[in-house]
């Protein structure tokens, strides 16, 4: 996955979170790591698979799980879920 790929899931998730109206601190937070995330000189999937996500400004422990998820398995649990759950509340 490219950085732009991985910054646009974390501002899908900003977006859907603010819907929720979910903590301003955990919505600032992937707001703050997809802004990072675009503009990151190195590859975040290859710091990824090399544990080095933490050098990333804004890429706290929770955020790291995240992203090695989605570049091992090509999907993120936790973005499908709020989807699904925002669009089960807009029925």
């Amino acid at each position: 996955m490219t950085n732009a790929e991985i910054a646009a899931v974390f501002t899908d998730i900003t977006a859907l979170l603010k819907v929720k109206k979910e903590n301003t601190f955990k919505i600032r937070a992937y707001e703050r790591a997809a802004d990072y995330i675009k503009d990151w000189p190195a590859s975040i999937e290859q710091m990824a698979k090399e544990g080095r996500l933490r050098e990333v400004p804004g890429v706290g422990e929770a955020i790291s799980k995240k992203i090695t998820e989605m570049v091992t398995s090509g999907h993120l649990e936790y973005y499908e879920k709020l989807k699904a759950e925002l669009a089960e509340k807009t029925k």
